[in-house]
């Protein structure tokens, strides 16, 4: 059993390592898989400030970090180099990230929106539509079809109620 004092913000795995990521923390801490021990490494982000969630790719290798609501780090889980991979500018503030069939997911809460980036060259390749009555986007996967699945606050019957939606409109 694990036990942390401070707030856990996200959590992956890749191979046999857990990666585990810290509200206001710049550090990556890495225990193993199935016993959840600490391995002792740590991987130091210089520049990262307040990650919200942290997911790893098999294909690259890579751990992707959201951070403070404005960019995502990318992380070698190999070499543990990283490098501010995406910087979002205008309204959106990321809030997690999904994989999917084509690259990552990045949730913005504010203002409700699914955009999906290309892992190598980080262009975006589609934004995905949300009802208006969404108020807060809390996440999303794809689904083997290619539509996509979130949970929200938001329905048309209550702004308050807590809601899963699919089906939702690609827009290029």
């Amino acid at each position: 059993m694990l036990y942390v004092a401070v707030e856990v913000s996200g959590v992956t795995q890749l191979d046999n390592i857990a990666y585990v990521v810290f509200s206001q923390s710049s550090i990556i801490k890495m225990f193993t898989g199935d016993t959840l021990s600490p391995l002792g490494e740590r991987i130091h982000v210089e520049g990262m400030k307040d990650p919200n969630d942290i997911l790893a790719c098999r294909h690259d290798r890579q751990l992707y970090v959201a951070d403070c609501d404005y960019c995502i780090w990318r992380v070698s889980a190999y070499d543990q180099s990283h490098i501010k991979w995406l910087i979002v500018t205008g309204t959106l503030h990321i809030n997690k990230l999904s994989l999917t069939s084509r690259g990552i997911l990045v949730m913005s809460w504010q203002p409700p929106t699914l955009c999906e980036y290309n892992t190598v060259d980080a262009q975006r390749l589609r934004e995905v539509q949300l009802p208006q009555f969404v108020k807060w986007l809390h996440h999303g996967v794809e689904t083997s079809r290619g539509t996509f699945v979130v949970s929200h606050q938001g329905t048309s019957q209550d702004k308050k109620q807590f809601a899963v939606s699919g089906l939702f409109t690609v827009v290029v």
